[in-house]
């Protein structure tokens, strides 16, 4: 499997998925065959122009499959971020002075500075979930707690970003649909190492991206369909509001990077003999495994930020090394071919809830293509260091 990956040739161990996967050679290959192949606009009459339409239809089928949601509901987009701009303003614009918005203290910034703009636009309030900062995990009870009658959005976070944990999203949403409000869900970090059940779990809008899970550059938005067409959405005269399009797609979108995330999902199947089901769980059972292998072999002088257990958790890691920087410890890792990440990773609200500093920790992060070797490679580094 890893030598469909072209980068890992080189010999580095990119522990930087949290950050950005890798692609293996089909998206690669789907991304250049879009460009060369069939490089046209929606709409027309021409054989390139229809190859997209089918490319483009194809692709929101697959999304839908990912997220589990339903195809009329993708919609793609840059990134998560831009994306989850456009529907909170969206949603704004449908809600009364006083309503409320239920943040988490786990989120990435992605899922918390929207609600925070659209608050101040629309003189709304926003309360915020805390985290159990003694392993870093959301405090679900509390959350349930301030949700109230006026309660009409409640954001969260599928899995940490920073420190792996993986709330309850079931019991999330069911408390947000008690309260009637829309259950809305940041998936990106924890797309490439569960299966996404979006329309299982209840949720209304889920959100991902697919160069986290081994595509490209792009943003998903898996939104309840009926919502899709509810909400108000800003667009050009001439667009349509029906499909084959997408309400909430502005202008051309990036036609090779949705042809690349089809080509993700694609892969995904083939690790599980053409069951994305099937395919996670085998990804599950890799990841734990290293994830005990890394918890097992951690040295004193590390402390870790989160679960101190494979259970619960994505094998993304959050620590500092006693007496070095943050950037100090990438850096030395670098320069062993260890790559991963330092500073805040845009979890403002976990930094500050640790009371880790500007200069935030060190992240290292495992997907599937990961090996015992490295894991390894990691642990003898950090004992060196």
């Amino acid at each position: 499997m890893r030598e469909r990956f072209p980068a890992l040739a080189a010999g580095a161990a990119y522990l930087d998925g949290p950050g950005g996967s890798q692609t293996p050679q089909e998206v690669i290959d789907a991304v250049a065959g879009y460009l060369r192949d069939s490089n046209a606009n929606l709409g027309g009459a021409f054989a390139t122009s229809t190859a997209t339409d089918d490319s483009v239809a194809r692709a929101r089928l697959d999304a839908a499959e990912f997220t589990g949601a339903e195809p009329q509901g993708i919609a793609f987009g840059a990134n998560m971020t831009t994306l989850n701009f456009q529907l909170a303003h969206a949603v704004g614009r449908t809600l009364q002075a006083g309503d409320e918005i239920v943040v988490t203290q786990l989120d990435h910034d992605a899922n918390v500075s929207p609600w925070l703009l659209v608050a101040r636009d629309h003189d709304l309030v926003v309360r915020t979930a805390p985290i159990r900062t003694d392993d870093v995990t959301l405090d679900e009870d509390a959350l349930e707690e301030l949700i109230g009658k006026r309660t009409r959005v409640v954001a969260f976070t599928l899995g940490s970003n920073a420190v792996g944990s993986i709330p309850n999203a079931a019991r999330i949403a069911a408390a947000a649909h008690r309260a009637g409000a829309l259950a809305w869900a940041d998936g990106v970090h924890l797309a490439p190492h569960r299966r996404l059940r979006a329309r299982a779990w209840g949720i209304d809008v889920l959100l991902c991206s697919p160069y986290k899970f081994f595509g490209p550059h792009l943003g998903i938005a898996a939104i309840r369909p009926d919502l899709a067409e509810s909400l108000p959405a800003d667009r050009v005269r001439p667009a349509s509001e029906t499909p084959p399009g997408h309400r909430f797609e502005t202008g051309t979108q990036s036609h090779e990077a949705i042809a690349g995330t089809a080509a993700a999902v694609d892969y995904l199947r083939s690790l599980g003999d053409g069951e994305l089901d099937a395919a996670f769980e085998r990804i599950e059972r890799h990841e734990t495994a290293l994830a005990e292998r890394f918890l097992a072999g951690i040295p004193d002088h590390l402390t870790l930020y989160g679960i101190p257990r494979p259970k619960g958790r994505t094998p993304t890691f959050c620590f500092n090394l006693a007496g070095h920087e943050p950037r100090s410890v990438a850096a030395r890792l670098a320069e062993r071919g260890i790559y991963v990440w330092d500073g805040n990773y845009y979890a403002l609200e976990p930094m500050r809830a640790l009371g880790l500093g500007p200069a935030g920790a060190v992240r290292a992060g495992f997907v599937h293509y990961t090996t015992e070797d490295e894991v390894d490679r990691l642990l003898e580094a950090l004992a060196a260091v």
